[in-house]
Order: structure tokens, then C-alpha cells, then sequence
């Protein structure tokens, strides 16, 4: 189906924020700014976002559903966003795919990340809602530990994801030494998830990641 021409409108001017966003952070987001780099005049702009606080509402929803459909993309879920079959090798895909959207986007993702943790709504958020719906649901199945708290499990894990990159960002230099941080932050959280919320006799195949087998 064809976009309007508002629709198309729309995207650009979030295309834009979310460049400004990533490369000088939320401090330099101004709508008239925006306007300029989207090629529309500022009136148009501010007929899609009246404020700043629109637009970086608008584009933090974005990186959720980007995110959602990133993460969970090759993941079957239902309708309540649960795995409707919980397989193993969807937990290492998750961590893997979490992480380097993380180290791709450090501030876009700090962003999505604060504005969520401060939000009276977290739900709302898509890709929020199905992390947790699958957390709950890997927490409540035969692979896990008992007396998991989920909400707690999932803003710990969600925070050490998105906070991770602005450490490589200060201390990586390359994009091998990057890729190196990334690499040290999927085995981590898998190290995390298989002795802290795992079975672990569940996952053997894990433990030879972990032993780089």
C-alpha cells in the first residue's frame, strides 16, 4: 500500500531526529533543526511535533518498535507476545542481537532506555512489553531457577545492554576493538542468564560458547 505523502513526511522528519540523536544526543534535538535535515520547511515539522518532548517521544516509540521487530522478528509469538514454542537457541539469538543493536546505536539506545525506566507506562513500549512477556515466560518454564522476579530481571538485564556501549564507546578505538567489547558482552549476559536464571544443566551447549568451543 502506497504512503502518503504525510506519511512520508512523517518518516523523514523521524529519519532525521534519529540522526541527530545519534550523533550529537537528545541536548541538540530542536525541531527547527530537525526540519532543516529532513528538507521540510519548520511549520511542516511542527505540524507533525508541536515540541521537542513529541519528537523524542516519537522516535524512543521508534527504536522500541525497531527493536521488537529486530529482537523478535524470528521469534513466533502470539498474540500476548510470548515464544509460542520456547526453543533454546532463541536466548543466544536474543543476547546477540540485543548487544549489537546496543554497541550500533550507544545513544540512541541510552535514550530509548532512560526515557522507558522513567515512563509511567513501560508497557506501552513494544519492544518493553514483549521482552518481559518472554522473560516471564522463559522464568516459568521447566529450563529456569525458581523465585525469578521478572520486572527486576528485565530492567537488569535491559539497563546492563544499553549501558555497556557507552563503555566501548570510551574505550574502543576500532571497530575490532568494538566487535572485541561485543563479544565480551554476549558472553557475559549468556554467563549471566545460564548461572543466574538457567538450568544450567539444561544448556551444555552454552557452556561451550562460554569455553569457546
Amino acid at each position: 500500500m502506497r504512503k502518503s505523502s504525510k506519511e512520508v513526511t512523517r518518516e523523514a522528519i523521524l529519519t532525521a531526529a534519529r540522526t541527530v540523536l545519534a550523533s550529537d544526543g537528545p541536548e541538540a534535538l530542536k525541531v527547527s533543526r530537525v526540519a532543516s535535515l529532513a528538507g521540510v520547511n519548520r511549520g511542516t515539522a511542527y505540524q507533525h511535533f508541536q515540541t521537542r518532548e513529541d519528537l523524542i517521544h516519537a522516535t524512543v516509540a521508534w527504536v522500541g518498535e525497531h527493536l521488537s521487530n529486530t529482537v523478535f522478528g524470528d521469534v513466533e509469538l502470539n498474540e500476548e507476545g510470548e515464544a509460542k514454542e520456547l526453543k533454546q537457541g532463541d536466548i543466544y539469538k536474543v543476547i546477540s542481537t540485543l548487544v549489537n543493536f546496543a554497541v550500533e546505536n550507544p545513544t540512541l539506545g541510552r535514550v530509548w532506555l532512560f526515557e522507558l525506566l522513567a515512563s509511567e507506562n513501560p508497557g506501552e513500549d513494544a519492544f518493553f512489553r514483549k521482552f518481559k512477556q518472554t522473560t516471564k515466560q522463559l522464568a516459568e518454564s521447566q529450563f529456569s531457577q525458581d523465585g525469578i522476579d521478572v520486572e527486576a530481571l528485565s530492567v537488569i538485564a535491559l539497563s546492563g545492554y544499553f549501558i555497556w556501549p557507552e563503555w566501548v564507546r570510551a574505550h574502543a578505538n576500532t571497530d575490532d576493538e568494538r566487535e572485541a567489547m561485543a563479544e565480551r558482552m554476549r558472553r557475559e549476559m549468556l554467563r549471566l542468564f545460564l548461572h543466574g536464571v538457567l538450568k544450567n544443566e539444561e544448556f551444555p551447549q552454552f557452556e561451550d560458547i562460554l569455553k569457546g568451543a
